[in-house]
């Protein structure tokens, strides 16, 4: 059986690999499994601003409707308004399609929970056996017990309203620049901003349906730079498709990524007694230069796997409130369940209005260490076997006893590419790019 569900759901080319008839078998088949013994469950249903959109929202809502679901349609809303949307509206559970930060001719379907976590990976599988399989589930409403498409009034003001309760300071005399994207976050994030008080500066705001993530957004950060720079803005601030991710700037233009973000963040929560367990989480791939900013300040990190999911699997079986990832996948536990990227703006933007301190200077606690990245083309059925090769594994110590606990080295096999990934960190960029370099080339002969 082949596999549906990647890391965020189910995602490919919209009409392709992501059809309407398979979007109508989810709807149907994981509605089914997420709200069983329900009576007249209701699921909120919403989209990022993408052509196909429409499409696959028909076939979805058929496929719940279809097995008795009541649709609360909430039409273009950033992901995490799904998440809080379901509290709200005391739904059974959401869906959001969107692609995120993919092009546009790509689309994806991403379920939540009643508690808007994302699904199981049993709840998954059970999904995908029944697609793959050709299998129908045992429910054929008829009469009154079909389920019926519901528009909900102005999603946007109930989650822009909640967006409000996680912070108690306004922005007045902050200047702000907005690249939305033109995507989901094109009403939301300019209407908030300016109701809080801060003086907005929006670029890529006027979304077409094919222009989401074209040369702009958090991918492309040279625009809000830009932007920032152009408008003398204190802050700037950038989304992906569907705002479940933030890149911001500083006064100068520089990049504050979710690394910056989580130090900045992490220890002014520290400082009000909010951190829970004093613990931030981040992943393998999160810059060293987190791990010293935080334990200089006496704050513990714990690394995950890459993949906001299990992030979040950490946060969850540990109690705590805060952890996210290098792009810009931040989670306030505290408030919300899933990567909130205007719930990042505007706690960024918080510590910057309480401190009274430049971004630059906030952003200062932590110095990124640089870090190369280089690629190993190897045999594809020998991915893992670098653990197993004893001239592999003694350079990689070799290079580690070198730094002194000043530098590491980080081995990822690539999971769709015959690719191992070498990448090195250490205070000299030119020394840790020879090393990868050397490292990489004796991956490469070692695993032809």
């Amino acid at each position: 059986m082949g596999k549906l569900f990647g890391t965020d759901g189910v995602r490919g080319i919209a009409n392709i690999d992501l059809s309407a008839d398979l979007a109508y078998k989810l709807g149907r088949i994981g509605g089914f499994f997420l709200t069983k013994g329900k009576e007249r469950p209701k699921m909120v249903v919403g989209m990022d601003t993408r052509i196909s959109g429409d499409m696959l929202e028909g076939a979805l809502s058929a496929g719940l409707n279809s097995a008795g679901i009541d649709v609360l349609y909430v039409g273009v809303v950033p992901t995490p308004a799904i998440a809080c949307l379901i509290k709200i509206l005391e739904a059974d559970g959401g869906v959001m399609i969107s692609a995120s930060h993919n092009p546009v001719e790509y689309n994806g379907i991403k379920f939540f929970n009643e508690e808007s976590f994302k699904l199981t990976d049993e709840i998954e599988n059970s999904i995908e056996e029944y697609i793959f399989n050709d299998l129908d589930i045992d429910s054929v409403p008829t009469g009154g017990k079909v389920g019926r498409k519901i528009r909900i009034d102005n999603p946007i003001r109930k989650y822009m309203n909640f967006l409000k309760d996680t912070i108690d300071v306004n922005f007045e005399g902050l200047k702000v620049a907005v690249d939305c994207g033109n995507g989901a976050a094109y009403q939301a994030a300019p209407e908030l901003l300016n109701e809080l008080g801060a003086q907005v500066f929006v670029m890529h705001n006027d979304p077409n349906g094919i222009n989401i993530n074209v040369n702009c957004g958090s991918t492309k950060p040279e625009e809000i730079q830009r932007l920032v720079l152009e408008t003398g803005a204190d802050i700037g601030l950038s989304f992906d498709g569907d705002a479940d991710r933030l890149i911001a700037c500083d006064e100068n233009g520089n990049i504050v990524d979710g690394d910056h973000v989580l130090a900045i963040c992490g220890l002014h929560l520290k400082k009000k007694g909010m951190l829970k367990n004093n613990t931030v989480v981040g992943t393998v791939m999160s810059n060293m230069g987190l791990d010293i900013a935080l334990k200089e300040n006496g704050v513990n990190l714990v690394k995950t796997k890459v993949g906001d999911r299990y992030v979040l699997e950490e946060m969850r079986n540990n109690n705590y409130s805060l952890g996210g990832e290098q792009s810009g996948h931040i989670i306030f536990l505290d408030y919300n369940t899933t990567g909130d990227g205007l719930l990042t703006g505007i706690q960024l933007m918080s510590v910057v209005k309480e401190t009274r301190l430049r971004l630059s200077k906030l952003a200062s606690v932590m110095k990124v260490m640089p870090q190369v990245l280089v690629n190993a083309t190897i045999n594809a059925e020998k991915k893992n076997d670098y653990l197993k090769d004893e001239a592999i594994m003694t350079k990689i110590s070799e290079i580690e006893k070198h730094f002194a606990g000043k530098g590491r080295v980080l081995i990822r096999p690539s999971g769709t590419e015959p690719l191992v990934r070498v990448m090195i960190e250490g205070d000299n960029h030119d020394e840790i790019k020879i090393y990868a370099e050397e490292l990489a080339k004796l991956i490469e002969e070692k695993l032809r």
